[in-house]
This record gives C-alpha cells, sequence and structure tokens, in this order.
C-alpha cells in the first residue's frame, strides 16, 4: 500500500512523484495523475506540474490505480467532481443540452440523473457552463450549484480552451490566426461576413502538429467562443475538418467530425485554483494521421 508523504521543499508533482516513489514504475505514476489517483490536501490533482508547497499532504489511493472514473452512460465518463463542479468527456454524436427533438439524450440529462442518485428529495442538479456541437466531442464543464455557474460563465471568455482537429489539405504556415466576423443568426449554419450589428468577432489561434499527404492535425485555441467557430474558420481557409460535410468536406473516413475538445483551463468558481484538464485525441481520429510525419519545430 503506497504511503502518504508531506512536501518538504517547493517541487513540481510528478517530479515529487517520482522522487517519493522510486520503486514504481514512471508509467504507473503517469496512470495515477491521469486517474485522479494522485490527491493534494485531500483533492485529486491530474495537472503534472502542479506546484507542491512545504506541508502539503500528498496520498495515492489504492482504488484508483489503473481504473478511471465510472461511465455515465451514453459514452459520458467524469473526469472530475467535487461540490461546485463537474468535468466530463462528452462523445461526439451527443447533444450538450436538450432540444424540442430530443430532451433525454443529451449530456445535460445524464449528469442531472448521476448526480439525483440517492437524493431522496430529487431537486439536485446540474448547470450548463458552455457547450459542444453535437458531433464534437471532448472536455466539458458543469457546475452543480447557481452560483459557481455563474461565476463559470461570467469568466468563460478567459478560459483557456484547446481542440484537436484532423483537417482536409494542408495549410501553408505552420501556425497563425484565423479572424473574421461571424453571424450566427442562421439557425443551421454560421458563416463569415463583414461586420455590422449581426456579426460578432471571432479569433481562432492554429498550430500544425502533424501532417500525412492530404491531412492535416492541428491545435487550435479559442480566444472567443462561437457557434461552430472553428468548423467556418478552417472552412473558409479551404481545410475544412474532415467529416464536415455541413461546412464543405468532402471527405468522412471515421464516420465522424473529426474535432475533439481536448484541453480546458479555468479557475475553481470557489477557490479559485487553476484547474486544467486534457482529454487526448480519440482513436479513430488519430488514426486519420498515422502515418504523419512531425512538423517543423514540434515536439511531440
Amino acid at each position: 500500500m503506497p504511503k502518504n508523504c508531506t512536501v518538504q521543499q517547493p517541487a513540481e508533482l510528478l517530479a515529487y512523484l517520482f522522487a517519493s516513489w522510486p520503486e514504481v514504475k514512471r508509467k504507473q505514476v503517469r496512470t495515477w495523475l491521469k486517474f485522479q489517483a494522485i490527491l493534494v490536501n485531500g483533492r485529486p490533482v491530474t495537472q503534472f506540474d502542479h506546484l507542491l508547497r512545504p506541508g502539503d499532504v500528498i496520498e495515492v489511493r489504492a482504488d484508483q490505480f489503473g481504473a478511471a472514473r465510472a461511465g455515465l452512460g451514453l459514452g459520458l465518463k467524469v473526469h472530475f467532481e467535487d461540490p461546485s463542479v463537474i468535468v466530463i468527456d462528452k462523445p461526439e454524436n451527443l447533444l450538450s443540452v436538450a432540444t424540442e427533438a430530443e430532451q433525454e439524450k443529451t449530456a445535460f440529462f445524464q449528469l442531472t440523473e448521476y448526480v439525483r442518485r440517492g437524493k431522496e428529495d430529487g431537486v439536485q442538479r446540474v448547470w450548463s457552463v458552455h457547450r459542444l456541437d453535437r458531433d464534437t466531442s471532448g472536455l466539458m464543464v458543469f457546475a452543480k450549484t447557481s452560483a459557481a455557474a455563474t461565476t463559470l460563465q461570467a469568466g468563460w471568455e478567459k478560459a483557456e480552451k484547446h481542440y484537436e482537429a484532423v483537417i482536409e489539405g494542408n495549410l501553408p504556415a505552420e501556425s497563425g490566426v484565423f479572424e473574421s466576423y461571424l453571424d450566427e443568426t442562421h439557425p443551421f449554419r454560421v458563416f463569415s461576413a463583414l461586420p455590422s450589428s449581426l456579426t460578432r468577432h471571432a479569433l481562432t489561434r492554429y498550430r500544425v502538429l502533424a501532417r500525412t499527404k492530404n491531412r492535416m492535425l492541428l491545435d487550435l485555441t479559442l480566444e472567443t467562443g462561437r457557434r461552430n467557430q472553428i468548423r467556418v474558420h478552417l472552412a473558409d481557409a479551404g481545410c475544412p475538418v474532415v467529416g464536415d460535410k455541413k461546412y464543405g468536406a468532402k471527405t468522412d473516413p471515421a464516420k465522424r467530425l473529426a474535432l475533439h475538445a481536448c484541453g480546458l483551463k479555468f479557475p475553481h468558481p470557489v477557490t479559485g485554483e487553476m484547474l486544467c484538464f486534457e482529454s487526448p485525441l480519440p482513436k479513430d481520429l488519430a488514426r486519420l494521421v498515422e502515418s504523419r510525419a512531425p512538423a517543423r519545430g514540434d515536439s511531440r
């Protein structure tokens, strides 16, 4: 049974774990982090460079050694949960919130059912903080109190949001910025237009991670959070997301939109602690660029 440790000197979490448990394989230590087996002062931490301070207590939970958190049905997985926040991984082809046509097959409904389990009054619920397109997979945040929801929503523009996308074709530069004004007034399609009272400014930063002959894997950072923003910007650049027939893609080898919300970083609504989460690119999308050549300057 691994022991608990009290930090004596400032250190980054992963380096401290390697030093404190030298008999454990480094791969296993990284697994502890990935699956929230590491507690810092009683709270799970997954960020490898989390800064430890003297007096912090580190605990390894034996029941978490190799097991991811339980799924919620419909392919949902919990990354993190405390009394204020719940962070999930949403699969593709699942709505974030209800529509007139679909009320129950949504992330919101499934999480509401999840938090009500064991609650006799049945009044507990979750609050939506942001949304992902139905066809986009990856990280989402829900609040578990109205106060947490208000705080998260008020600061959501400042949260760091990273996506990975497999695109058709090749962009000319290894990194850059997409910028336009988006008209979101049409219910079925967003498009870039001249600045007006009907449009909103949108900015997306990109970096090429890898390429094959006919595709690229991009890391994308949202500076604004507009509907279909990434999809429109890539279509405007002549390199639509693979599988995105709505915005002009000609191929669909994975039978899904090749867009994944892979990273989130935001302050906890109560403690202010910076929370950081990562979700790896799904295997069906990774296979699309398996024979990839590394992008110039990419150390991955």
